[in-house]
């Protein structure tokens, strides 16, 4: 597969074993800068493996093994030189459930910045308000700063940990069903966040939720038994798969 110039993320040949377990098989997919891409298919089907694969952060699990290459604009990030600590710097995930630290508001947007090298109290002050401008919390907490972060709703948690990651400039949002722990107003709002952080951010979303996957992405990859088994056009996706098994899944026959 070859490299289109506006692609931040080409994958090729990639294999993974969890021990002798083959959880991802030969994939092959290119990402396009700024824009948002859904990962579709059952429970089980290594949606969440294949976003891990692109921050390494299964590198944490015991009994990994990988082979094939993630190209980052154009670097191969499983070289053995690989800074992981840049690396997640750079692409930046979400959980399914919101994991603000226990410390104030403050403390968490300030956190990774301050890591990263960047101690003046101006400086932080600044990212501080832009991070939480960016996801609609300046005006809510501006007054609450000191307030323990764990106090906040979950949906102003998950925007919290998502301002968390803007404060460090990343390039690309990994998020892992970051609406499932929320009601459906929550998960409008949230929506409605990505589609103006993608303006400035590559955003990566894994859902079970076909009408999100139709709501907010550019493009929609859906998997199967470790398989990549259609990748392309969210519109074509749902309306004119290739795959029959693409077909029977968007259309409810089984998952």
């Amino acid at each position: 597969m070859m490299s289109m110039p506006n692609d931040i993320i080409t994958i090729r040949h990639l294999d993974l074993y969890y021990g002798s377990f083959h959880a991802l098989k030969n994939i092959d997919a290119s990402f396009v800068r700024q824009r948002i891409t859904a990962l579709i298919g059952p429970s089980g089907c290594g949606k969440s493996t294949l976003l891990r694969v692109l921050n390494r952060m299964n590198d944490l699990i015991d009994g990994v093994s990988i082979t094939g290459q993630v190209l980052i604009d154009g670097d191969n990030i499983y070289r053995r030189d690989t800074n992981l600590i840049q690396l997640r710097k750079k692409v930046g995930m979400v959980f399914q459930r919101p994991n603000p630290f226990p410390l104030s508001i403050y403390d968490n947007i300030v956190y990774g910045p301050t890591l990263h090298g960047r101690p003046h109290k101006k400086e932080l002050e600044e990212i501080l308000v832009r991070s939480l401008e960016a996801v609609h919390l300046w005006q809510e907490l501006r007054d609450r700063l000191q307030q323990s972060a764990l106090s906040l709703t979950e949906e102003q948690q998950q925007r919290l940990c998502i301002a968390r990651l803007l404060a460090v400039e990343p390039e690309i949002l990994l998020m892992d069903e970051p609406c499932s722990a929320l009601d459906p107003l929550a998960t409008l709002q949230l929506e409605e966040l990505m589609q103006e952080l993608v303006k400035e951010y590559t955003i990566i979303i894994v859902t079970h939720n076909m009408q999100q996957a139709a709501r907010v992405s550019t493009d929609t990859g859906f998997m199967l038994l470790g398989d990549l088994v259609e990748f392309g056009p969210t519109s074509a996706i749902f309306t004119r798969p290739k795959d029959s098994r693409t077909e029977d899944y968007v259309s409810g026959k089984y998952g």
